[in-house]
């Protein structure tokens, strides 16, 4: 595992955005994990966040795209954070755009916020995390009701590895056959486990055999067929 990697599971867990117990899901499935990028507030922890992101993105997708979408509401600041860090980084101006969940009818009107999408422009949508895809199936008309738009791509910070709608792909690859585009994350559940079953983290063992137990067994019920 890359060492941008590790530090971005460790980075998460010091951050109190990846959570270890009982969580009851959106999808109303019961996790024993729970990510929430909105746990991310500090200047020092969002541009550690664009760091990762530009990292994976230029791993995943290289230097070829003019846009990061973000959906809103999560989306626009990571858009922001990882454009920013993408010019620090590799010396790239990328532009961030993000929809607007109402259209707004006076002075910078429109359904878009950020720069305007226009014929030609490549895009990298960027997201926190995907569990249904539902995200993706209302931001997809939006971009593509723009102009002759490429999408290069979506990145999200962690691959949970559930399955998507049906029950023999993830919801990852399930947006990959919908919509005819890559998709990859920073990390998956795969590599958070790897790093850190029974070892210490922030000075204690955050997956330990029962939780290992716990994340097993909730794979068994929902990984991938």
């Amino acid at each position: 595992m890359e060492a941008y990697k590790e530090e971005f599971i460790d980075f998460m867990v010091e951050s109190d955005v990846l959570k270890f117990g009982e969580f009851t899901l959106k999808s109303g499935r019961k996790s024993p994990f729970f990510m929430n990028a909105g746990a991310y507030v500090t200047g020092s922890q969002l541009k550690r966040l664009g760091e990762y992101y530009a990292k994976a993105i230029h791993d995943n997708y290289g230097d070829d795209f003019d846009v990061l979408f973000g959906p809103a509401y999560k989306g626009i600041p990571l858009g922001v954070a990882t454009a920013i860090a993408y010019s620090n980084l590799y010396g790239k101006e990328i532009r961030y755009c993000s929809n607007r969940k109402e259209v707004k009818d006076h002075g910078d009107t429109g359904i878009l916020l950020g720069s305007k999408l226009k014929d030609g422009d490549r895009v990298v949508i960027i997201e926190d995390v995907t569990t249904s895809g539902k995200s993706i199936e209302e931001t997809f008309p939006i971009i593509k009701a723009q102009g002759q738009i490429e999408i290069v791509g979506l990145i999200v910070s962690l691959n949970r590895m559930e399955h998507g709608k049906g029950e023999n792909m993830t919801a990852l690859d399930e947006i990959r056959q919908m919509y005819g585009f890559p998709t990859a994350a920073i990390v998956s559940m795969e590599d958070v486990v790897e790093k850190l079953y029974n070892r210490e983290c922030q000075g204690r063992v955050i997956i330990d055999d029962a939780m290992k137990a716990s994340i097993d067994e909730y794979y068994k019920q929902y990984g991938v067929k």
